[in-house]
């Protein structure tokens, strides 16, 4: 199942390759990685997958492709607007906005929810659903949820686990960063560290404090990894595509 930190490729934003930039956020934790591009020809995106497969393979990652077309990942992520009911072919996410996408849910493993803040890669999305909305909309959902939208910073994933998101998609933060590694690692040590001080672990009085857990999972990364209860009401916007 997703969780942690789930990276969204757009090979149009990268700052360097693809495969690149997802091999360096690999390096910093990542094991989630959704394959996007649905504008290649089908010949061209199955290379694509083959190549992030094997890079996750190596770290025991697993590679989710968006559409209904599994191209030999681990899972697929369906758009809110179909297929209904979902295939069966093997683990299943679907993209959800509102109460009333949620409601469409049927045999689907997990679901996003967006956007949560305002994002740079769909400027004028939303509007935003924002914590509380995703804790509502977290609370009334039939299976576990991704917060996806917007999330840069270490202080949004901790808001999103405290929503109740097991998880946090994340796309121009890694792939428009300098450092996707560093991106990585500082978004995962924020997730870690926010899931168990949610779940009351560890319950000693030497908890390390969450900046505190950031700056020492930088501070000691390897300099090899450093590669270049109301429920909202539906939303009107648009479904995004990578969703």
């Amino acid at each position: 199942m997703p969780s942690g930190v789930v990276v969204l490729t757009d090979r149009r934003v990268a700052r360097n390759p693809l495969v690149e930039v997802v091999a360096a956020a690999v390096g910093g934790g990542v094991r989630w990685v959704v394959l996007r591009e649905k504008d290649l020809p089908r010949a061209e995106r199955a290379a694509l997958a083959a190549e992030l497969r094997a890079v996750l393979a190596e770290v025991g990652g697993a590679l989710v492709v968006a559409g209904p077309d599994r191209l030999d990942g681990d899972a697929v992520h369906l758009p809110a607007a179909g297929p209904y009911p979902p295939p069966r072919v093997g683990l299943v996410g679907r993209s959800c906005h509102n109460a009333t996408e949620l409601a469409r849910l049927t045999t689907e493993d997990y679901a996003t929810l967006s956007p949560v803040y305002l994002t740079k890669t769909k400027p004028g999305y939303g509007p935003p659903l924002d914590p509380s909305g995703l804790a509502a909309l977290t609370q009334a959902s039939p299976v576990p949820i991704l917060a996806l939208g917007g999330i840069e910073t270490p202080a949004q994933v901790k808001a999103c686990v405290e929503a109740g998101a097991v998880g946090v998609a994340v796309l121009g933060a890694i792939m428009r960063a300098k450092d996707p590694t560093a991106v990585a690692i500082t978004l995962t040590a924020a997730h870690e560290a926010a899931t168990q001080a949610a779940q009351g672990w560890p319950r000693s009085t030497t908890t390390t404090p969450l900046g505190s857990a950031l700056e020492q999972a930088v501070t000691h990364v390897p300099r090899s990894w450093h590669t270049p209860t109301e429920v909202p009401q539906p939303s009107t916007a648009t479904t995004e595509e990578e969703r």
